[in-house]
């Protein structure tokens, strides 16, 4: 049975307009359906390539093991025609220790924070644990907003814990995780959206999952938020940047991924400042497909090192 739902998220609800369910599901099938064309999908398969965020966020995680993910963020592949990630997100423990390995490159250092994935910690505790993680090196911060306030309808809340962590953030980028599977619905997917970029700056993004729940990123969640997105800039000239985070595993889910937001949002977000997947088990599927491209030969999955996996 779904929570029901309080005026304040309804008076939200009726501010931003329904989701035609159904015309999404019929939208993101077709997207399944293009034909991409080898010199596109090498183009997407790179591009893909270049907006993943590798991570490991486990309780197992020491200094070594992110020593080898910044390694392999670096240099995914030695062929020279295979571009590095976008970031390399980990614990704001960890922080530092990538720090060490990736600080002054062009592969940004991410950190999930404000107890991650439950934000079930006071907003004192949170703050902290962001501004530690910025103090450390973080160029970008992926927060987790507090779903039952949502639910419940304490909508002010929640956007003030948005604009407090902007706060701590700094001139560090903000990732807000809405955790699109606990919010149960679509209507609430697009409310939530717009509930965040109202208070985020151009170049934050809004992000579908903490990838520690069976739900995860999907094209239908993704493009509730993909036309959030284009609908709030068009009435305010904002451009919020998208990351779909868990689930997303081979090449052709990211492509399909890719030609969601060419077709939402344009090429004006195609690229790793705009657009991000939160997908680590993605690198290498990614990086052996485009070796079979380039080779014409079938690369075997052990052919290439192992990356830490997260989300």
């Amino acid at each position: 049975m779904l929570p029901k739902t309080s005026p304040a998220l309804r008076r939200l609800l009726d501010d931003v307009g329904p989701v035609d369910e159904a015309g999404i599901q019929e939208r993101v099938t077709k997207y399944t359906t293009r034909s991409i064309k080898h010199g596109s999908k090498l183009f997407g398969l790179r591009l893909a390539l270049s907006m993943v965020d590798l991570t490991t966020l486990e309780g197992g995680d020491t200094p070594g093991k992110v020593a080898s993910l910044c390694r392999k963020a670096l240099r995914p592949h030695h062929a020279p025609s295979i571009p590095q990630v976008a970031a390399v997100c980990v614990y704001p423990s960890m922080v530092k220790h990538a720090a060490k390995h990736v600080k002054g490159t062009a592969v940004r250092i991410a950190s999930v924070a404000t107890a991650f994935p439950s934000g079930q910690t006071p907003l004192k505790s949170r703050l902290a644990e962001v501004r530690a993680a910025v103090s450390d090196g973080a160029d970008e911060i992926d927060m987790v907003i507090n779903r039952g306030a949502f639910l419940a309808g304490e909508l002010q809340l929640v956007q003030d814990e948005i604009v407090a962590v902007l706060e701590a953030c700094g001139d560090a980028t903000l990732k807000v995780i809405l955790e699109t599977g606990e919010l149960a619905t679509c209507d609430n997917i697009r409310a939530a959206s717009f509930l965040a970029m109202q208070v985020l700056r151009p170049g934050d993004f809004i992000k579908t999952s903490t990838g520690k729940t069976s739900a995860n990123a999907t094209l239908g969640n993704h493009q509730v938020m993909l036309d959030a997105i284009r609908d709030h800039f068009l009435a305010t000239g904002t451009a919020i940047a998208m990351k779909p985070a868990g689930g997303i595993r081979t090449a052709k889910q990211a492509l399909h991924f890719l030609v969601a937001v060419k077709e939402t949002l344009g090429d004006a977000w195609l690229t790793n400042t705009r657009y991000r997947f939160g997908a680590s088990a993605l690198l290498n599927e990614l990086v052996r497909q485009l070796e079979t491209q380039r080779t014409g030969a079938y690369q075997a999955p052990w052919t290439f090192t192992e990356d830490s996996t997260g989300y």
